[in-house]
């Protein structure tokens, strides 16, 4: 587990007590993305060294970051699996140079439960499993040995097939459903909920339409009883909204981080930090000066 100096001082994201908890306060927490990967589908190849990864991750701590999400492996469209020794190449020396320097917690990406145990004894204190915990059979026991934090994400099918073509009856029905599920098995299995948030998972394996429908409908997801990751950033349904190459589409990104938002979303995966950062702050600063004009009369 990272060192407890590695953690805000505040309570309010990331509490310790017997266990590693989720509890969030106040608006929309941020967690920025680190890809040290070469193929990732809007930063492949930016982060790939050492130092410009770490300087990368101390950069999007500045511009506001709550949580640093790293990941040594692509998960876009018909992007292929990457070997954990690979992936544990790439990320290792990031975490190992950014021990003592950072003051929020490191996430890492990923789906092998080797790379999560290593990741986790290097000073990472959250595994983000694409598959939901269930693509590597002893994630489930990685996690719950270590007392990380877990995120859950939803996909159809895998990255090579997910994207040819989707099919729901009710796609926010059945996506919280499946997350719900997943809570209640891995609660059987040694991770409590309280050590759980939930991704209904952008862009893997649903249309732009589906991306739409879940975008707004946060409130079945939060019926879950977990906290909401959203990780929308950059995603190529953005293209279908705006009418324009997804490279253009950090001013759309923030438009739905604010929406998720509004609807109770509780962690924002982006790669602009700063930018979504600062207009959540703007939206609650002014949601809250009006609350309390309407209640002071």
């Amino acid at each position: 587990m990272m060192h407890s100096s590695m953690f805000p001082e505040s309570p309010s994201l990331w509490a310790l007590d017997s266990a590693t908890r989720w509890t969030f306060n106040g608006p929309a927490k941020v967690m920025g993305i680190l890809n040290v990967t070469p193929d990732s589908f809007s930063d492949g190849g930016r982060w790939v060294a050492t130092s410009a990864a770490v300087e990368h991750a101390l950069d999007l701590a500045r511009q506001g970051a709550d949580i640093i999400d790293v990941g040594g492996e692509s998960t876009r469209p018909g992007s292929l699996p990457v070997d954990p020794e690979e992936q544990l190449r790439r990320i290792l020396p990031v975490l190992q140079e950014l021990q003592g320097r950072l003051q929020i917690p490191v996430s890492v990406d990923t789906s092998s439960s080797l790379v999560a145990r290593e990741t986790l004894a290097a000073g990472a204190t959250i595994v983000n499993d694409v598959t939901g915990m269930s693509g590597d059979p002893a994630m489930v026991g990685v996690c719950a040995e270590s007392g990380c934090g877990v995120i859950v994400m939803h996909m159809q099918g895998t990255p090579q097939t997910m994207q040819l073509a989707p099919r729901y009856d009710d796609v926010v029905r059945e996506v919280t459903s499946h997350l719900q599920q997943r809570v209640r098995e891995l609660g059987t299995q040694g991770i409590p909920a309280e050590r759980i948030v939930v991704d209904p998972g952008i862009g893997f394996g649903k249309t732009p339409d589906h991306n739409l429908q879940i975008l707004s409908n946060i409130a079945a997801l939060r019926s879950i009883g977990r906290p909401v990751l959203i990780g929308h950033s950059r995603k190529r349904f953005l293209q279908k909204v705006l009418g324009r190459p997804v490279e253009e589409a950090t001013a759309g990104t923030i438009g739905v981080a604010i929406a998720v938002a509004q609807q109770g979303a509780g962690l924002i995966r982006v790669h602009d930090v700063q930018a979504v950062k600062d207009a959540l702050t703007a939206w609650d600063t002014v949601r809250s000066a009006a609350f309390t004009g309407a209640s002071g009369g």
